[in-house]
């Protein structure tokens, strides 16, 4: 589920989480697919986009704040969230943002 999302008309809520890792996998790779499925299961998830190359950005795109919410207290995600604290972050920020347009181009 790689590229760019298509996500709907604005408005709508990103979330964009930047970090840093420690050194190895520690079952990070795991961990991350099973967000990722598990956040495409959750109400009000629109999309997500991803890139590492040193420095980790992923942008999750939401229908409402309320949604935002829902996700952050996700009993599984609450796990992924402490495991990241205590192993496989050096450091990170989480940026909740409102989209308020967007556009684009697509070669055809």
């Amino acid at each position: 589920m790689s590229g760019i999302a298509n996500t709907p008309e604005a408005p709508y809520y990103a979330v964009i989480f930047t970090s840093e890792r420690t050194d190895g996998d520690n079952g990070y790779g795991e961990m991350a697919e099973e967000m990722e499925q598990l956040a495409y299961r959750q109400p009000g998830f629109l999309g997500v986009e991803s890139a590492r190359d040193g420095l980790g950005i992923t942008v999750s795109y939401w229908e409402s704040l309320e949604a935002i919410r829902g996700w952050k207290q996700n009993e599984r995600h609450l796990v992924a969230q402490r495991q990241g604290a205590a192993e496989w972050y050096r450091t990170y920020k989480t940026r909740i943002c409102k989209v308020e347009r967007e556009y684009g181009f697509e070669r055809e």
